[in-house]
């Protein structure tokens, strides 16, 4: 090798060997703010993109799935109401058979919380959009193994919540001093030496609205079914709602 040829290895060998050294560090942050209103222009290409998927979205969310003759809310009832009903009553119909065919179990009942409510259900046509509205959240519905001695606990939170947290598969009365006079579930005497199988919210059972009855389950079977989905195939099946306030919670005065 000649001597300018080692000299011009040895050079870039040092220029390499310094930039490898060398290590990248911040020197400047520059930012502005943009504002997104109602001067903001439309992306067209991106519109036109999106708006066949649009619109076929929204015709699967309002398409008629059922009817209501008469509007179902949360505040109808002061210990039950007709829009809790019917959503504790449809957790306790579309996920019974998923729970009884993994575990060979049956559901005892079902609680879920007035609070996760988030809509009312207008007189009229009820679609899947529908479904979304009373239900934005992604809860899915579990089943938790409870002793008597937590159901009783659940009971108790229940009478003193003073909401109508919804609720199937059970029935509670309480004396005109707030005290519970009968528990029954499934139609028979409430007993304390039984385990109970709860349909809920994951929600809940994390501790949720305050429900910490939960934290002492003894099993849990999560049936990947989303509370919404249970909506949407229930209202598939049936031509009208016919939910109401009835017995399942009150005061004897």
């Amino acid at each position: 090798m000649s001597l300018k040829m080692k000299h011009f290895v040895i050079f870039i060998t040092f220029i390499l060997f310094s930039c490898a050294q060398r290590q990248a560090s911040l020197v400047k942050i520059d930012a502005k703010q943009v504002a997104i209103d109602s001067t903001a222009g439309t992306a067209t290409a991106i519109q036109e993109f999106i708006t066949p998927y649009q619109n076929r979205v929204n015709t699967i969310l309002d398409s008629t799935l059922a009817y209501a003759p008469r509007p179902l809310t949360k505040v109808d009832g002061e210990y039950n109401t007709s829009e809790g009903n019917l959503m504790a009553d449809i957790i306790l119909s579309e996920a019974n058979p998923i729970f009884k065919s993994r575990t060979g179990n049956s559901i005892d009942f079902v609680l879920l919380n007035h609070g996760g409510i988030r809509s009312n259900i207008s007189t009229g046509n009820v679609s899947a959009r529908t479904a979304y509205e009373v239900m934005p959240f992604e809860n899915s519905i579990v089943v938790v193994e409870l002793t008597g001695t937590s159901v009783l606990e659940m009971a108790h939170f229940l009478i003193a919540s003073k909401r109508a947290h919804p609720i199937a598969g059970l029935q509670i009365i309480i004396d005109k001093n707030d005290e519970l006079k009968s528990l029954t579930i499934q139609g028979k005497p409430f007993s304390e030496k039984q385990h109970y199988f709860v349909a809920t919210s994951n929600y809940l059972v994390s501790g949720g609205d305050n429900m910490v009855f939960f934290k002492n389950m003894l099993n849990i079977t999560n049936t990947n079914y989303l509370i919404r989905n249970a909506m949407i195939d229930y209202f598939k099946k049936v031509d009208t709602l016919t939910a109401a306030v009835d017995n399942r919670f009150y005061k004897i005065n």
